[in-house]
């Protein structure tokens, strides 16, 4: 006699109204089910739910140690982008992470993506950085929005390393205001002649002698339609006629790993076979990877809180005060125990909105906005504290914690700022209240 045998020969064998009550053995049945459901989801992993996901992870924890480590102070002191360890990262098959192997990629998840961003941003976010805009923005935007003879031309070239990649839609007076933007496409006949310019370009220049980005998927202006600026999406190839790097941001707060450019287009001739998709369809391609870009941001975040902890942890341990260990002390207790709490929660956050993204559609801005709300100053508020912490050493490049103060901020802007994630949310939550239930 099995379980649901025993359990509903205990129970009446008619209902008040005479009906042996087929519903208990159900019930029954439904809580064993949901008992072995229960098993299984208390045995899963939310940070690395598969094996893969494990190994990923373990790999580049050890390549982060060995590789990476070792270069990120030197390379923000100079204010360097390390091309040659980007390119390892193609070995490793991270360059195309989301990209289905057909193309040259590994075909991987979002979560994949946010545990390459946490683990490399633990130790240079800058570096991550260049990644994220190589990965994020221009390969996984071409995988999802090209066409198939787009996808074979580039993405096997963008997911090796051969080229390096760029997305440019900021302009030096539009940032937020994307509809705003100065930059114009003219069809003349076989070609679109792009003109203007584009602002805080992340890997627009790869070298220190103005060398330019060798893909730059690129927003401009089209046309209007009812009165609305037509968004049109297009490829820029290095070596096309009038794309050249007008000068490299120097002297920035933080992302001193990852370099800026400002990109010049005069009179750049841009072949139809260039151009994405149909005129005005950029919203819809920035739609579908925007939500992406802002969860590895948020990821990027959780990697510098969880070094930053690391840090403060096993200093106030090791370091004494008045015969004391710091970490005797009720306002160090603070800082750290609030810090973890606050990094945990948000990492929680973030994997299980990465956990659902569908890499294929959007519709799901309000988490994605949601958990970048949360995590990037929750992040800059955990390096602040490791800076407390550790007070002068605290406010040393050595002692790595005030380079991630540093390259904290950025996350507060980049991709989207704060005050753009709280009108996404508070809109959507408007239009959708059931939201707030999901």
């Amino acid at each position: 006699m099995n379980n649901v045998e025993l359990i509903t020969n205990s129970l009446p064998m008619e209902s008040p109204i005479g009906i042996k009550d087929d519903l208990c053995e159900i019930a029954v049945t439904t809580f064993f089910k949901e008992l072995t459901t229960m098993t299984t989801y208390k045995e899963w992993e939310l940070f690395q739910p598969t094996e893969t996901h494990q190994m990923l992870r373990e790999t580049l924890s050890q390549f982060v140690k060995d590789q990476v480590e070792p270069q990120a102070l030197e390379y923000d002191r100079k204010e360097l982008f390390n091309l040659n360890l980007f390119r390892k990262l193609g070995d490793l098959g991270l360059l195309g992470i989301t990209v289905p192997e057909e193309y040259g990629g590994s075909g991987m998840d979002a979560l994949a993506a946010v545990i390459a961003h946490e683990e490399l941003s633990s130790s240079d976010p800058g570096f991550c950085l260049a990644y994220l805009a190589h990965s994020m923005l221009s390969v996984n935007n071409l995988a999802i929005n090209g066409s198939e003879e787009q996808k074979k031309k580039w993405l096997p070239g963008l997911c090796s390393g051969q080229l390096v990649g760029a997305m440019a839609m900021s302009e030096p007076a539009v940032g937020t205001d994307v509809l705003g933007m100065a930059s114009t496409a003219v069809r003349e006949g076989t070609h679109y002649k792009l003109n203007g310019r584009k602002m805080w370009i992340t890997n627009g220049v790869i070298d220190e002698k103005g060398t330019p980005a060798d893909f730059v998927w690129t927003y401009a202006k089209t046309g209007e339609r009812n009165g609305r600026p037509l968004i049109s999406t297009f490829v820029v190839e290095k070596g096309m006629k009038g794309y050249q790097v007008g000068q490299k941001i120097r002297d920035k707060c933080g992302m001193r790993a990852s370099n800026t450019a400002e990109l010049v287009f005069e009179d750049c001739m841009i072949p139809v076979a260039n151009l994405v998709g149909g005129e005005g369809q950029s919203t819809t391609h920035m739609m579908r990877n925007l939500e992406l870009e802002r969860l590895t941001l948020a990821a990027m975040s959780i990697g510098i809180a969880r070094r930053s902890i690391e840090i403060m942890n096993r200093y106030s341990h090791e370091r004494e005060a008045f015969g004391k260990p710091l970490n005797y002390f009720g306002q160090i207790q603070q800082y750290i125990a609030n810090s973890y709490a606050e990094f945990k929660s948000a990492k929680c956050y973030v994997y299980d909105v990465a956990r659902r993204m569908n890499l294929e559609r959007e519709g799901g801005r309000v988490d994605s906005d949601g958990a970048k709300l949360v995590a990037t100053t929750m992040a800059k508020n955990v390096a602040d504290r490791a800076i407390q912490v550790l007070g002068g050493y605290g406010y040393v490049g050595e002692y790595v914690v005030e380079r991630l103060w540093r390259d904290s901020k950025l996350l507060e802007i980049g991709g989207g700022t704060l005050e753009a994630h709280q009108k996404n949310i508070t809109r959507d939550l408007t239009k959708e209240p059931g939201l707030i239930l999901r």
